[in-house]
This record gives structure tokens, C-alpha cells and sequence, in this order.
């Protein structure tokens, strides 16, 4: 496979400073969603990089470090609990995205972006739908998002133990959500992804 088509194709047509982009934690009940942008030298491929959810964490860990090493630039870019429940999820992913590419301390000139969606950015930008199985740089850049994601749900964890944020990293695995039922919500969780959970244990409750 040809990790590096799409970067070559942008580099062909006289771009020069191409970057991947990718989200981590659309999904999670609880916890901001991450975006990380990355610039890589030109031809460059890192062996071992894949999209970051077919690679163990320890893996994920190890590529981390070499990423960052590699990269021209890189930045990573957040939406706040808040901004998700003020604007969806969705919208709030796209922030984050904005803001990675905004953060790069080499500007970008163009981006591909992992999805079906392009952020509100003013360097031209392409959607990459399974980006992240495609482009050297986008599963770079996934890999970037998902493991400073986990890295700070082990942080929560530390501060509400009760819910096992280092296990499932706020994503709604039956002991996820046995634990909102019996602790009730934390300040990081996502009250509107948390309705339909409320009506099941509501409608168990009435029967």
C-alpha cells in the first residue's frame, strides 16, 4: 500500500507543507474530544504507523514519542465538555481540528482531514474518508490525538476514581455506565450522551 499517495498528490501540485489531521474521543460518554495535526518531512514513512485504533496502547505509546520526533510540526488542538454539549459533538470535533491546524508551528498550505467533514480552516483541505488506514500523516496524526486523549482520562481517573476512566477512557462500557448509575455524573461527563442511558434505566425502573 501506498501510504504516502495523498501526500505526494498535494506535494505534485505545488504544495509544500502538507499536514494529516485526525480526532480521538467523538464516542466517550465522558471527557473532551482531541485533534492532532501533523507535518511530516517530505517522503517520510514511520514504520509501525497504522490508524491508531489497530495498534495495542503500549504500541501506540512507543510511536508517540517517534512521531513527535519525526514531525516537522505538530500541535494538538481540544473542545472543551462544554463546547460539545453547547455545540454537538460533531461541531466540537471540527473546533478541535481547527485548532490543531491553527497550533502548527510550521503553517500548513494544505490538509487532509480523516472523514467525511473538513473543518472551517483557510488553507485548502480535503476530507479522507478512513484517512487514518490511508495517509502516512493522518494516522500519525491519530495516533497523536488518542494516546494525549488517553493520557488525560488517566489523569480523571485519578481525580474520580469511581469511574474507571484508565480502564475504558470514558467510553460507555458496561462498567462505565454501572458506575454513572450508582455515583451519578461527574463534571467531565457528557450530560447529552447520557439521555438515552437515563430513559433505559428509567423504563427498567417503571416496569
Amino acid at each position: 500500500m501506498d501510504w504516502l499517495k495523498y501526500e505526494n498528490i498535494a506535494y505534485e501540485k505545488g504544495y509544500l507543507s502538507v499536514c494529516g489531521v485526525d480526532e480521538a474521543g467523538r464516542g466517550p460518554l465522558a471527557g473532551p474530544v482531541c485533534a492532532a495535526a501533523v507535518i511530516l518531512p517530505r517522503d517520510t514513512l514511520i514504520e509501525g504507523v497504522n490508524d491508531s485504533k489497530k495498534l495495542s496502547e503500549k504500541k501506540r505509546e512507543q510511536l508517540f514519542e517517534v512521531i513527535k520526533e519525526t514531525a516537522l510540526s505538530y500541535s494538538i488542538g481540544w473542545a472543551s465538555v462544554e463546547e460539545i454539549e453547547e455545540i454537538n459533538i460533531l461541531a466540537a470535533a471540527m473546533l478541535a481540528m481547527k485548532r490543531a491546524v491553527e497550533g502548527l508551528t510550521i503553517k500548513a498550505d494544505y490538509a487532509y482531514i480523516d472523514g467525511n467533514k473538513t473543518p472551517r480552516i483557510e488553507i485548502p483541505c480535503e476530507a479522507v474518508v478512513k484517512g487514518d488506514a490511508l495517509s502516512m500523516s493522518i494516522a500519525s496524526a491519530s495516533i497523536l490525538a488518542k494516546v494525549s486523549r488517553d493520557r488525560l482520562m488517566l489523569e480523571y481517573a485519578k481525580e474520580y476514581p469511581q469511574y474507571g476512566f484508565e480502564k475504558h477512557k470514558g467510553y460507555g462500557t458496561t462498567a462505565h455506565t454501572d458506575a454513572i448509575l450508582k455515583y451519578g455524573e461527574c463534571p467531565i461527563h457528557r450530560p447529552s450522551f447520557l439521555k438515552k442511558l437515563y430513559a433505559k434505566q428509567a423504563k427498567k425502573n417503571d416496569r
